[in-house]
């Protein structure tokens, strides 16, 4: 008989080992040494066995689906890794703040311990159902499941798992966020009791062309040309983060430090391209803002050394930009105030968009106004109060800015509806 050829190198090899086992070894790829990286399959049933399993590892490696070699990642320390080293330095602060409290408050407790390749859809289907059991609204779950899913499909194109469950699993069903308007009735009361307070043109902003909050308090007055009318995107108010400047020692969270050290930017660039637009200003909110900004000059004089010059358009009374947080309670007293039904202040976003569209304002038009990015946006603003249905077209360009009309000066040197 004669000699067997040599088997090229690399091939897959099979052959009967003195422990009594069937053997089977695939290259697959190169270590990061530079050897092969020769994976290893045996049976003791029969030679056939052998040959599947080889022939399945094969495919595997043919299709790029095998995973690295090492000691195999758990969920926890992929995700770990995952939203410190790759997410943070290459998403937005927001974002980031999403994922990593999305991994630490609910993915490494509830499914840390798996080890990543052997994870199953199945897991995270339990998992979801457990939050939802737990008090958890499906909307943050879906937010777990959105984190997931982004941190395997890194894992997957670094070859540490074959496949993405999370693209596999069914996340919990979430309604669409119910859009409740605020009527023509509603939205001058709130106008009305806005004129007693410092930064009213705040609340016509947002009621008129639907800021949002980041947006409104983000704005500069380089942003604004009251003769031209337009009104320019282009950043968003952060939530201010800080760190510890006593190095831990007051054993407080960093925010209520007495050192504490602002570690983030004031503002940042919009989300998106479609949030970064020029806007046309009424001419009756254009004469809110200019009153305003008459008001806000009166602030300087009298803060004297105290002002900090920032070139925001809504301050504090010494310049600094407004708080989210603190613009929220001011919202909400707004509100009660007003005596009007409590809503979220992005409610008054919604309002801004349903007029627009009852008005016949293009619907392209209305998406350049409200920063949208998807026409499919402008559809959940078609169910609209029957108050806004009956009077809009007719009271929207008038009533509703009744408090931009001047009123004759009361002798003490303030602005009418700019306080």
């Amino acid at each position: 008989m004669g000699k067997r050829a040599k088997r090229p190198d690399g091939a897959s090899s099979i052959y009967f080992g003195k422990d009594g086992y069937w053997h089977g070894r695939v290259t697959v790829g190169v270590r990061d040494d530079g050897r092969p990286d020769r994976r290893h399959v045996m049976s003791k049933i029969s030679e056939a066995e052998v040959i599947k399993k080889v022939r399945e590892l094969e495919k595997q490696r043919d299709a790029g689906k095998v995973r690295k070699p090492g000691r195999p990642w758990t969920v926890k320390a992929w995700l770990l890794h995952w939203v410190e080293e790759i997410a943070k330095p290459s998403v937005r602060e927001n974002t980031y703040a999403g994922y990593e409290v999305a991994v630490r408050v609910h993915l490494v407790p509830g499914v840390g311990a798996h080890r990543l390749d052997k994870l199953e859809p199945e897991h995270l289907e339990r998992f979801y159902t457990k939050m939802l059991a737990s008090g958890s609204k499906p909307a943050t779950a879906h937010q777990a499941h959105r984190t997931i899913r982004t941190a395997l499909n890194h894992a997957m194109r670094r070859g540490h798992v074959t496949r993405n469950v999370a693209m596999l699993a069914v996340p919990p069903r979430i309604e669409d966020e119910e859009v409740e308007p605020y009527d023509i009735e509603e939205v001058q009361r709130l106008l009305a009791e806005a004129a007693k307070l410092r930064n009213s043109a705040r609340w016509s902003i947002a009621l008129a062309l639907g800021l949002r909050q980041g947006e409104a308090l983000g704005l500069r007055w380089s942003d604004v040309d009251l003769n031209a009318g337009i009104l320019r995107v282009r950043k968003n108010r952060l939530r201010p983060k800080y760190l510890h400047g006593c190095g831990g020692e007051c054993g407080r969270k960093p925010g209520y430090c007495k050192q504490r050290i602002r570690k983030n930017e004031d503002t940042a660039n919009t989300k998106s391209r479609a949030g970064r637009r020029v806007i046309g200003v009424p001419a009756e909110l254009a004469r809110l803002l200019e009153l305003h900004r008459q008001e806000q000059e009166r602030e300087r004089v009298r803060a004297a050394q105290e002002w900090h010059e920032t070139g925001f358009v809504f301050t504090s009374p010494i310049g600094q930009p407004l708080m989210p947080s603190t613009d929220y309670d001011v919202w909400k007293q707004l509100l009660t105030d007003a005596k009007v039904r409590d809503g979220r202040l992005h409610d008054a976003r919604h309002t801004a968009a349903t007029v627009l569209l009852i008005l016949g304002v293009p619907e392209r038009v209305v998406m350049q106004i409200m920063g949208w990015s998807s026409t499919a946006m402008a559809a959940r603003y078609q169910h609209v109060t029957g108050g806004i249905l009956a009077d809009v077209a007719q009271r929207v360009g008038g009533l509703i800015w009744e408090v931009a009309k001047p009123v004759a000066d009361d002798g003490s040197g303030g602005s009418a509806g700019v306080r």
